[in-house]
């Protein structure tokens, strides 16, 4: 490298050599620079920047050459060819962009290595092409051995730098390829130029077409700031790509900690889409790039969002496997990287979609059934009605409610779950018998109906009722102990109505009446129907107000022993006076008031007026209420029971309340609990009606009973019919064995009253020992006296003693 040496320091201006390599390494950084550019951009703006970087380093290898040369001291007269000059810058243009484009158009450590070496042979064949156009008097001889050494550092540390630059992007490695790319300049040079010999011949004439040194060096500058413009334009492009990457990588990152799709777009095109969107539609945020609103949306929908109005919208986002995504879409303008774009949310309205699809369902339909609700029903009724009177469709439409029978019963016996069951399998039934355009809805409960429109006559109506009853019945043969059965009302348009409510009305009117003849069966509605809907509503009204107008009054029934016919005690009956009706019987009252709901009110009355009557009776003896399913099942019955006792001031132990075995099995947790609570107050409690509920022993055993009270249907005939004698036995004698006194209800004759007084009946109660009367009758046995009219109930004396009618005279007292 000696000879390397001589020729730098002593044929060459080192200010020049200096200023070379200062526009060489220039050149070389805008060069890598510019070829990072190359690499990362698109196909779209590759070959620009390609042409951009070639450019350039092009001219640094020939000006760095030119200036090189011109910084050579031949020592006599020399010139430059003008046309192999220019053919040097052509080859140091065109091979540079080959080796650039071989370097950079696949990411593999060959295309590196190829595209730096035929750089390196761009830079050989521009220096040594720039030689062939030195003129100089006399002859050149070059050393083929640096010959071949000029060639082989060049073309190796060309290659090198195109790997380091390329590998790796990073700062350091920006630094070291212009390094690298520096040294292969310089080194090919200065080797080359070592190489020359040059030997002075006068002989040799320089052309006159050639260009003086002078204008050569001219030539170099011009090329020189064409180098310094290229690269300094490189720069601020470079930083200018820096300081937008970095604002898109921010942005970027900003992005991804959205849950919701967010996608950044210049125009229509995307220039950049977070991981969110890329995870809901199945396309990589690479491709996503690459795409338009309109693959991703349609075009329609993508000129709507492109205008950036602002207002959400909801579309279809088209998957990577073509399925249609619901989302909404609300675009907002931006400023992104120094320009204008548009920023589109996308968010995920599957879930919202499902939900206001079951609000909707949960709005019209039945969740237990799946049948339609009363709001979809009554809106189907109205719409039939609507279509029917405008004459839109021929026929009858039948309105048709169902009711089940004994549902109550099933779920007291076996929950409410066996209850959901029942409903399930009536909701099937009855829908497997009904034709297209035939609805059947749940309206709540036990309660369904059916719309039967354009039937060919009434007598269709009742043809799908005993379908739908046919279809229940087969289902009872079918499972096992089987408790299915329901009553259906049929109301006709427009022949019994012809507005919706008076139709549903109507049809109520005939579902009740079903229910009263016998349920598992069909009424369609008449006149007559209407009259007796009505006065039972009126009943139902009066009941509500009898309390207050002091329309309801008491009577007493004494209770007696049988053995010693000692008097123990009285049953407190109600009885309702009508200002209009008279005289109405509880048989035909109490159920009214049951249904409707004022039994609570009513029967709150009974017991605290026999509590406060009995409170005044001189001989200590025990007044029996009855108590309905609704008082025993009120959380504060116990304390209201404490309140009228204290109001009073009857002595617990003197009340006894008679429950029947029906109000029991409602809820008998709770019954349980709140008998218990009256049990400790002193209260007694009696089971009323035995014989004609469930009857079961467990409820015996399970609830805290201080007496059972035979049934009155029980005692009828006792003295004759041998089959009711063994049950009344058998009920006595379960009492002697639980130790619980039995009440025998319903006496009315002599030979009843000798049979339980054989079979030792505790307490007799019946119109034999003593008719229902107002207590004032009673004054001789409450120790209270009433004035003396000459009245006394029949069956009963002075002295508490059985009076022994015979049975005519019995029943004429009755």
């Amino acid at each position: 490298m000696l000879t390397v040496y001589n020729c730098i320091v002593n044929e060459h201006d080192l200010r020049l050599v200096a200023l070379a390599a200062l526009i060489c390494g220039i050149s070389c950084f805008s060069a890598v620079n510019l070829l990072r550019h190359v690499d990362q951009s698109t196909s779209r703006n590759r070959h620009v920047w390609l042409l951009i970087a070639a450019a350039s380093t092009g001219f640094g290898i020939w000006a760095t050459h030119f200036i090189a040369m011109i910084a050579f001291t031949p020592g006599i007269p020399n010139a430059y060819n003008a046309e192999l000059s220019v053919a040097s810058l052509a080859m140091s243009v065109i091979l540079t962009a080959a080796g650039m484009w071989i370097a950079t158009v696949r990411g593999s450590i060959d295309h590196y290595l190829v595209g730096g070496a035929v750089l390196g042979i761009g830079i050989a064949a521009m220096h040594y092409t720039g030689m062939a156009a030195f003129e100089v008097e006399g002859r050149i001889v070059w050393n083929r051995l640096l010959v071949a050494a000029s060639l082989a550092s060049g073309v190796t540390l060309a290659a090198l730098s195109m790997l380091v630059v390329l590998r790796r992007p990073s700062t350091q490695a920006t630094v070291a390829g212009a390094v690298l790319l520096t040294l292969a300049i310089c080194t090919l040079h200065f080797i080359a130029m070592a190489a020359v010999s040059i030997y002075p011949d006068s002989s040799i004439e320089i052309s006159k077409f050639t260009i003086a040194p002078m204008s050569q060096a001219f030539a170099a500058a011009a090329a020189s700031l064409v180098i310094l413009v290229l690269s300094a334009t490189a720069l601020w492009i470079d930083l200018r790509f820096r300081r937008h990457r970095t604002e898109a990588e921010r942005m970027h990152g900003l992005a991804n900690a959205a849950v919701e799709g967010l996608i950044v777009c210049d125009g229509s095109r995307i220039v950049s889409a977070n991981d969110s969107i890329a995870a809901l539609s199945g396309i990589a945020a690479g491709t996503l790039d690459a795409m338009t609103l309109g693959d991703l949306f349609g075009e329609r929908i993508a000129s709507a969002v492109a205008a950036g109005n602002g207002q959400a919208q909801e579309v279809d986002l088209r998957g990577q496997d073509g399925s249609r995504i619901p989302v909404e879409l609300i675009a907002r303008s931006i400023d992104y990287c120094g320009k204008p774009h548009l920023v589109v949310a996308v968010r995920d309205i599957r879930e919202r979609r499902k939900a206001e699809q079951e609000i909707m369902r949960l709005a019209h339909y039945d969740p237990l059934t799946g049948l339609a609700n009363r709001r979809s029903f009554t809106g189907r009724l109205e719409a039939e009605i609507a279509a029917s009177a405008e004459g839109g469709k021929d026929g009858q439409l039948a309105l048709m409610l169902l009711d089940l029978d004994r549902f109550k019963e099933v779920n007291d016996l076996f929950g409410h779950a066996a209850g959901d069951a029942v409903l399930q399998k009536v909701a099937h039934c009855a829908s497997g018998v009904l034709r297209h355009g035939q609805m059947l809805a749940r309206l709540g409960g036990d309660e369904f109906a059916i719309i039967a429109p354009s039937l060919p006559d009434p007598q269709a109506a009742g043809r799908i009722a005993e379908a739908v009853l046919s279809a229940l019945r087969q289902e009872n043969r079918l499972s096992p102990g089987g408790m299915i059965s329901a009553s259906i009302g049929i109301a006709l348009y427009p022949l019994d109505a012809d507005e919706q409510a008076a139709l549903i009305s109507h049809a109520d009117t005939a579902l009740y009446r079903a229910k009263a003849e016998g349920k598992d069966t069909f009424r369609y509605f008449e006149a007559s129907m209407g009259a007796e809907a009505r006065d039972r509503r009126i009943m139902e009204q009066d009941l509500r107000q009898a309390v207050a107008r002091g329309e309801f009054r008491l009577v007493y029934q004494p209770q007696k022993e049988i053995s010693s016919g000692r008097m123990i005690g009285f049953e407190a009956l109600l009885r309702w006076q009508h200002p209009e009706r008279g005289e109405v019987p509880p048989s035909v009252f109490i159920p009214v008031a049951e249904d409707s709901g004022s039994i609570a009110q009513i029967g709150e009355w009974v017991l605290a007026t026999a509590c406060n009557e009995a409170a005044t009776w001189k001989n200590p003896l025990t007044v029996a209420v009855n108590v309905s399913a609704v008082q025993l099942h009120n959380l504060d019955f116990s304390r209201r029971v404490h309140e009228v006792l204290l109001r009073s001031g009857l002595a617990a132990g003197r009340l006894e309340l008679e429950i029947t075995e029906t109000a029991l099995v409602k809820d008998m947790p709770r019954a349980l609990a709140t008998l218990r609570q009256i049990k400790a107050l002193g209260v007694r409690v009696a089971m009323d009606d035995f014989g004609t509920g469930y009857s079961s022993l467990s409820n015996l055993r399970a609830f805290p009973f201080d007496k059972i009270k035979i049934d009155g249907s029980f005692i009828k005939s006792v003295d004759r019919n041998d089959q009711v004698a063994t049950i009344v036995r058998a009920v006595l004698g379960l009492g002697r064995g639980l130790g619980l006194p039995v009440l025998a209800e319903g006496v009315e004759t002599l030979d009843e009253l000798r049979f339980l007084d054989a079979e030792d009946c505790d307490i007799g109660q019946g119109y034999y020992l003593g008719r229902p009367g107002p207590i004032e009758a009673f004054g001789e046995l409450t120790g209270v006296p009433a004035a003396d009219d000459g009245v006394k109930p029949a069956g009963v004396r002075s002295g508490g003693s059985i009076l022994m009618l015979e049975p005519a005279a019995a029943a004429r007292s009755a």
